[in-house]
């Protein structure tokens, strides 16, 4: 999908260039409808991708914890323990730490089932969340890196997500 994208924006770049270094001083309506047209190309190309693909979860290892679930770059995802099914309990500065994680459509991994997948809209903030199980998953602001794990545990309420996760309430 990038290279698509990437060869699109040349394309459109090579057609601005070639319409600036013209010899007329206005530019001409066919430039300009090109233009128009190469970036109304792009657009769509852009977004027939997008809405083709899932947002793809992986399963990811952990020498000291084990598997967890990632999202499609690796960042882990989280639960709070002090969430409630399908409500979130995080909000302001929690929020700020532990970003809301949200996709439409996604793929899962082996091991997991898609039908535990579901999405709210939070009360705070009115924006979607994807929940897993009906808990809310979140990303944890110091995870740097892919395969980072640093939220484990913290405060004993945030634990990373696996197959065999159970919420306790």
């Amino acid at each position: 999908m990038k290279t698509t994208v990437h060869f699109y924006t040349f394309l459109l770049a090579g057609i601005i260039l070639a319409g600036c270094s013209s010899q007329e001083k206005p530019e001409s309506t066919s430039a300009k409808e090109q233009a128009q047209e190469a970036t109304t190309a792009v657009n769509n190309e852009t977004e027939k991708d997008l809405a083709e693909s899932d947002t793809e979860l992986q399963l990811m290892e952990n020498e000291e914890i084990g598997n967890y679930l990632a999202d499609a770059e690796g960042r882990a995802l989280y639960y709070f323990a002090k969430d409630q099914p399908n409500t979130s309990n995080c909000s302001g500065d929690c929020l700020e730490n532990w970003p809301a994680f949200y996709t439409e459509d996604l793929a899962v991994p082996e091991g997991f089932n898609k039908e535990d997948f579901g999405t709210i809209t939070r009360a705070d903030t009115g924006e979607k969340q994807t929940t897993y199980k009906g808990y809310p998953l979140y990303y944890f602001v110091k995870d740097g890196a892919s395969g980072d794990v640093k939220g484990q545990g913290v405060k004993d309420v945030w634990f990373i997500v696996n197959s065999g996760t159970k919420f306790t309430q």
